[in-house]
């Protein structure tokens, strides 16, 4: 494929990194669906393309583990019933998968305190329950 690929503004993945495969697929499209190849297998080696630099091949590798198989990338499309628009939305699903998957982590949580008003509110919430199931208690005790 000569197109490329673009993941977030610092990164865009040649077309020649890029594999498709084309299979019949199951599903909507009546009588057609038995003659046209509608369903897309597109790959992407993220463990050897040259493209990456290597922090973020790293970065990929490790989130994207439980889906990788031989460290490629495989993505399957065929909801639509023309080729065409499995394409795109294959193309579509990889590059939303690469994006996070490339992201920086989130910055880390800084712990709080509650509010001393919150703490308050939560013991009186406490005693509220504890009153309610106390007057439920067996008549004549």
């Amino acid at each position: 494929m000569a197109d490329e690929l673009r993941i977030n503004d610092r990164l865009t993945i040649p077309g020649g990194e890029l594999r498709e495969r084309f299979s019949r697929s199951s599903g909507p499209g009546g009588q057609g669906v038995n003659t046209t190849d509608s369903r897309v297998e597109l790959s992407f080696d993220v463990g050897s393309s040259p493209t990456l630099p290597d922090w973020m091949r790293e970065r990929a590798l490790d989130r994207l583990s439980g889906r990788l198989v031989d460290g490629v990338l495989t993505i399957t499309a065929r909801e639509h019933r023309a080729q065409l628009a499995n394409r795109e939305a294959a193309r579509a699903r990889l590059a939303a998968l690469l994006a996070d998957a490339v992201a920086p982590p989130p910055p880390a949580r800084k712990p709080t305190r509650p509010s001393r008003a919150a703490k308050e509110r939560r013991l009186e919430a406490k005693r509220r329950q504890s009153q309610l199931k106390r007057g439920r208690g067996a008549v004549g005790e």
